[in-house]
């Protein structure tokens, strides 16, 4: 899944549900699942996301909604074999940028 956010150090919850179509409390139960999301909060406690919090939450959606394990499977998937999943969800993100970009290529000609 390729999410289309500008480059910023932080993103606030709303930005990431409406970049991955989810909900807010969707993304918070994913949080509180899974031990890779760690959100810095700011003093009134909202919730600021980092680009790394976006490659975990970018893996968590590939493993439950597109590959469909349940939350259980995809924690004992990323446990089990960590750098194997991210290597190859880090491989998937890059080809999708490069179909992407081909897209637009092919657009641009015709």
């Amino acid at each position: 899944m390729h999410i289309d956010l500008p480059e910023k150090r932080y993103y606030k919850i709303g930005e990431v549900a409406k970049a991955f179509g989810l909900n807010t409390s969707h993304i918070r139960f994913w949080e509180k699942e899974f031990d890779i999301l760690k959100p810095k909060k700011n003093n009134k406690g909202n919730r600021l996301f980092t680009p790394e919090d976006l490659k975990n939450l970018q893996l968590i959606y590939h493993l439950v909604k597109e590959k469909g394990f349940t939350l259980e499977g995809a924690k004992i998937k990323m446990k089990q074999q960590p750098k194997i999943v991210k290597g190859n969800h880090d491989i998937i993100l890059r080809l999708e940028s490069i179909k992407a970009e081909l897209i637009n290529i092919k657009k641009e000609i015709s």
